[in-house]
This record gives structure tokens, sequence and C-alpha cells, in this order.
């Protein structure tokens, strides 16, 4: 195989590897419509329970926010993030 074609397929490996690793970023991260205090309030009139802390955001803490929800409200992360995103 010439070294043109060699370059050509590595090239092409590396955009589908990045293209995936994009993808599994925006699947693992909160994709927020709007502001998160607008979110948080929503949150609060729908569930009573939830307290300020519990709904405390910080920026790459998805994972911590959505395990707190988790365990006060009884729902998967799956289920929560979908709910979130759609307010």
């Amino acid at each position: 195989m010439s070294r043109r074609r060699v370059h050509h397929f590595a090239l092409k490996r590396q955009l589908i590897q990045a293209r995936c690793v994009n993808y599994f970023n925006s699947m693992t991260k909160l994709q927020l419509k709007g502001s998160w205090n607008e979110a948080k309030g929503k949150l609060k009139q729908k569930y009573a329970q939830l307290t300020d802390n519990d709904l405390a955001f910080a920026e790459g803490k998805d994972d911590e926010l959505l395990g707190r929800l988790q365990q006060k409200l009884g729902r998967s992360k799956e289920e929560l993030r979908r709910e979130i995103e759609n307010l």
C-alpha cells in the first residue's frame, strides 16, 4: 500500500475517533436550554422536596447533580437528564 493511502486511512480513523468522542461528551453532559436558575425553579415547583443544595450545579459536575436527584427522586439518571433537558 502506498504511503499516501496509509496516511489517508490514518486521517479517516482520527476523524471517526473524534466524532465518537464528541458524541460521547454530548451524551454525558446536560444540554440545558436557557439558564440553570430557570430550570432549577421549574424542578423545585415540580418536586417540592428538592432543596437548593440538591440542585447545586457546577460546571463539569453533571453526574454529581444527577446522582443527588436520583437518590432524592428515585428515578434513573437518563430519565432525569431527559426531563431537565426538556424544561
